[in-house]
């Protein structure tokens, strides 16, 4: 429904509000014939801020000054527990690359968490790991892992990152996740300091070579004691149009209106983004300790909404644009 020679100019100041507004109605008339308008749940446990990686971008890089923790075994069970408690059937494990959490440590806990919850779906995102690793995740009997490649193009990834780091062990990553059977995520940040429409195009193929089953695609935004503190956060509407992209070029998958959204823009952005294609959210279910101290960015958005206390206050607010909340495990369909 979309062509690649067409997307550049739709990313461009160019295009007009006449273009915008048919690719956001095209993405969602698509979305809500694949999936209707229900909006999936996912449960969020941010499980450790610490990572041993540098990303220049990141407010809980290595060696950045913030309160470093470690969820218990024990305190993610108990988050499980509540968020299962109040129907939710997908739970999401999300943390720094933290050498503590060994693969075996992780595979222990999404074995407790699939025997405690049997119907429940497990998402992984801990970042790069070794093929074996994986493997043992996957046997563990995690269903999911997301891990955003951020950008395809090696001189853009050069900038975002130390040199230790290596765009090609990303791409390997995720190609291992995929042959492993997980449904995989990847995805961008829209306005990291020296993108280019050409680098998103190179994120477009990739993609469209990987097929993912989930696609995390957020703004920019600066955090505090990075080397990025002080250039502008990315644009909140150009999100929204590659929200309506990714649509249209992966009918099937799973898309969330993020929380950097919703930090940026508020309650009507993160609406609008659903409108646009999205159809999942991801409200915090861990403890709120962590949820402070989880600072990838500056004034994120942990509360109110984005808190699993406020489900009820989050469907009436999607009622309004006539969309309902679904609490069960939403697996990507398959592609044909």
């Amino acid at each position: 429904m979309i062509e690649l020679s067409e997307i550049p100019h739709l990313l461009s100041p160019l295009a007009t509000p006449a273009e915008i507004e048919k690719l956001h109605t095209d993405a969602r008339t698509l979305t809500d014939r694949v999936f209707g308008r229900r909006v999936f749940v996912r449960g969020l446990i941010e499980i450790t801020n610490v990572c041993r990686n540098g990303c220049y971008y990141c407010g809980i890089r290595h060696g950045a000054r913030v309160n470093r923790y470690t969820l218990s075994r024990e305190d993610i069970l108990l988050s499980c527990e509540a968020a299962y408690g109040a129907g939710l059937r997908t739970f999401v494990l999300q943390g720094g690359e933290n050498p503590a959490l060994t693969a075996g440590w992780v595979a222990d806990t999404v074995r407790e968490i699939k025997q405690r919850f049997p119907d429940a779906a497990v998402t992984l995102s801990l970042g790069e790991m070794d093929d074996a690793d994986y493997t043992l995740l996957r046997q563990a009997g995690a269903d999911r892992y997301l891990l955003r490649h951020e950008t395809r193009n090696p001189g853009h990834y050069a900038s975002l990152h130390p040199q230790e780091m290596s765009l090609d062990n990303r791409l390997r990553s995720l190609r291992t996740l995929k042959r492993l059977g997980f449904q995989t995520g990847t995805g961008i940040m829209v306005g990291t300091p020296g993108q280019t429409v050409d680098m998103i195009m190179e994120d477009i193929r990739f993609m469209l070579e990987l097929q993912p089953e989930m696609i995390g695609i957020g703004p920019f935004i600066p955090a505090q004691g990075t080397p990025f503190e002080h250039h502008p956060a990315g644009s909140v509407e150009l999100t929204q149009r590659l929200v309506s992209i990714f649509r249209l070029l992966f009918p099937n998958a799973l898309i969330p209106a993020t929380t950097a959204v919703a930090t940026l823009g508020g309650e009507d952005a993160r609406i609008k983004t659903l409108l646009a294609g999205a159809n999942v959210v991801m409200p915090n279910i861990s403890p709120a300790t962590a949820r402070k101290a989880y600072r990838l960015y500056d004034n994120k958005a942990a509360s109110g909404l984005e808190a699993v206390e406020q489900l009820q206050a989050l469907a009436a607010s999607f009622a309004t644009a006539s969309l309902s909340l679904s609490l069960a495990r939403g697996d990507a369909p398959a592609n044909d």
